[in-house]
């Protein structure tokens, strides 16, 4: 069903009538292929803006690798994309603690990318060459954002065919034998284009365990993965565009021990009606298909003790928004989004000791949510004010967990009461010119996050700890403010800063409730205060870009959490920094450089087992051969440190070593 869905918006799109691309109106051009235009309330929130120099010319090539230029995004742990385990792939900013599910909103031409049951980015099917622009909003997002968007959003504007050209490809292999190649075709006509795509990466990886703790069983975190993506991009008249866009991937890695392969799989499809005239109209609807297996073996004695074989799971939704006309000096957004996700999980459980089936796992169930906000922006002189309003109606149902032994004989058969209610949130700031250079913004703001469906009802063991589901979770909740500036310091330097107050009510967290027992429950909050800086220096070839953020998180804790009160949350730093020097000395030709920091955090919510501070360089260098033809080189951790992404009882895992990449770009 899924294929004729893509098959049959494909088929209507070709054979539509055809307009211009690219629309002059009255100095402003249309480009296509993108939603309705900012409106004037953007800048009044923490916002950074990476180009499409900045996403695809990283020491990885990975989605994830640019988005740590922007210092404050976190993943669950240190590690890549290439080296964890997927469902640790959740994203979230400003130090409101690690978590496998994301608390920030990541957002692929308007669509959703979490997955339906765990939460998490599939940041490997997200690839950095198909890409525009990403935009970073930091704190609460309400409005036309959804929920979800706690600690903010990160919008990924896929690139056109005029900056794709009609191919751009590239091959590179690195020292230890891994590849990465993608190939791209973007053809266009009069009044639309298409984009074809595909990306594959594979590698044997590198060992995550120190070497004084390998044993015979230890294994390369190996990787293979593949994605493949089409767009279709048709304008229908003078003011009327259609969207359609369709992903496939999937994604094959090892982690630590031999049979340790896990493997996610998902297919989306979207469909965008833009309208641009007088009454201005978004329009979305996607489908998400994932589906996620996994082995576990014993830390001991290395056999398999848990099969997490199936893991389907649904995605479906869409969005309208509204802008009538109001007037020159307002803009005025109307509308509302749905979200269905529903999966469930088919596990087995296997004796570390015989080897024998001990239990067959099933659980499940289906979150919805449906939406309605209005959002308004006033511009008066130097003056803008903006503020948002959202209703939000969820159900958490069909929530079960049951387990059987190898027998048949029914161990645990639970399921678990509907529920629902209203969420009410909100925004509001305001941005003053002062003088051509200086730029003064405030805002304040609240947010939520339903809990995900493997938060209710999935338990999962790490020996020798068992983490138990909660099926009574309640959802998160933000509330914040900000104040920042924008500062034009010289044509050459911008510099921002801004100062975030933001907590995080009914965080979900893991509390460990006896040595070898944890919960998820809900903490009493986690409260962070911070400052973000960001700089841009432009001297035409040489350029510099650097943003730090520091941070005072704690937990806010009683009842069983009383002995987190005033912790840091876990796999949370207190400061972070990024900085990419790059020179253009000729046409085609790019060198740079890329500075990260991040500092010391802790596994745990008890503030044990530390992740020590490091500090990593990586290099890119881009040199024209002839034609569109360049070479190109890179170095992931240019100085071999040794990055500790997990510390679970002394037992270590480690990040990328010194990686050397060299290869060939056609186009870019």
């Amino acid at each position: 069903m899924k294929y004729l869905l893509l098959a049959s918006a494909a088929t209507a799109l070709l054979t539509s009538p055809a307009a211009a691309q690219d629309r002059e109106d009255e100095n402003v051009i249309v480009v296509l292929g993108e939603g309705l235009p900012d409106t004037p309330g953007v800048p009044a929130y923490s916002v950074v803006e990476l180009e499409r120099e900045q996403i695809v010319n990283t020491g990885s090539g990975t989605f994830e690798d640019a988005l740590a230029n922007v210092a404050g995004f976190q993943q669950f742990r240190r590690s890549d994309s290439r080296s964890s385990n997927p469902t640790a792939q959740g994203a979230t900013l400003r130090a409101l603690g690690g978590n496998a599910s994301s608390r920030a909103l990541v957002l692929l031409d308007g669509v959703p990318m979490t997955d339906p049951f765990f939460g998490y980015v599939p940041f490997n099917a997200i690839a950095p060459e198909r890409l525009s622009s990403i935009r970073v909003t930091r704190g609460g997002g309400s409005g036309p954002f959804g929920s979800g968007a706690l600690a903010g959003v990160v919008e990924v504007q896929s690139a056109n065919a005029q900056e794709l050209g009609l191919v751009n490809a590239q091959a590179l292999v690195n020292d230890r034998g891994g590849t990465q190649a993608s190939l791209t075709a973007a053809p266009s006509w009069d009044g639309g284009y298409a984009v074809a795509s595909g990306r594959w990466d594979r590698g044997k990886g590198f060992f995550t365990t120190p070497e004084a703790d390998r044993v015979p069983a230890t294994a390369r975190a190996a990787y293979d993965s593949w994605s493949a993506s089409g767009r279709i991009v048709q304008q229908l008249g003078e003011d009327l565009e259609v969207q359609l866009r369709g992903l496939a991937f999937e994604d094959n890695r090892t982690l630590r021990f031999e049979g340790a392969d896990s493997r996610i799989r998902g297919e989306d499809v979207s469909l965008r009606v833009v309208s641009r005239g007088d009454w201005q109209v978004d329009a979305l609807a996607y489908a998400q298909w994932r589906n996620f297996s996994n082995v576990v073996i014993s830390s001991t004695r290395f056999v398999k003790v848990l099969d997490q074989k199936d893991t389907p799971a649904t995605g479906l939704g869409g969005k309208i928004e509204v802008r009538p006309p109001v007037g020159d000096n307002h803009t005025l957004r109307i509308g509302a989004d749905y979200r269905r996700s529903d999966g469930d999980l088919f596990e087995d459980s296997f004796s570390a000791f015989s080897g024998n089936l001990t239990e067959n796992r099933f659980a499940g169930g289906t979150n919805t949510d449906l939406g309605f906000f209005i959002d308004h922006d006033w511009t008066y002189g130097p003056i803008t004010l903006t503020g948002g309003l959202r209703a939000d109606r969820y159900t958490i149902k069909d929530g079960f967990y049951r387990a059987l032994a190898a027998d048949g004989a029914v161990i645990t058969d639970d399921t678990y009461a509907d529920r629902s209610d209203w969420e009410i949130t909100w925004r509001a700031g305001a941005r003053v010119q002062i003088d051509r250079a200086l730029t003064m913004r405030a805002a304040a703001y609240s947010g939520f996050r339903l809990p995900t469906i493997n938060e209710l009802y999935r338990p999962f063991v790490v020996f020798p700890v068992v983490t138990q589901a909660n099926a009574a979770l309640e959802p998160e909740r933000l509330e914040g403010w900000e104040l920042g500036m924008d500062w034009q310091a010289a044509d050459f330097m911008t510099l921002s800063a801004t100062f975030f107050d933001n907590k995080v009510e009914n965080a979900i967290a893991n509390v460990t409730l006896q040595p070898n027992l944890r919960q998820r429950r809900n903490l009493d909050a986690i409260d962070a205060q911070g400052l973000e800086v960001a700089t841009a220096l432009d001297f035409g070839q040489f350029d510099f870009t650097g943003t730090l953020v520091f941070t005072a998180p704690e937990i806010e804790g009683t009842g069983p959490a009383s002995v987190l009160d005033g912790n840091l949350p876990p796999q949370t730093p207190t400061f972070a920094a990024s900085a990419t020097a790059s020179w253009q000395p000729v046409d085609g030709a790019v060198l740079a450089a890329t500075l990260r920091h991040v500092g010391k955090q802790f596994e745990s919510d008890q503030e044990t087992e530390p992740l020590p501070a490091t500090t990593t360089v990586d290099l890119f260098a881009q040199v024209p051969l002839f034609g569109q033809l360049s070479g190109v080189a890179r170095v992931e951790n240019l100085l071999d440190e040794t990055v500790v992404t997990r510390n679970s009882g002394g037992a270590i895992d480690i990040g990328a070593p010194q990686t050397f990449w060299i290869g060939l770009r056609y186009g870019f």
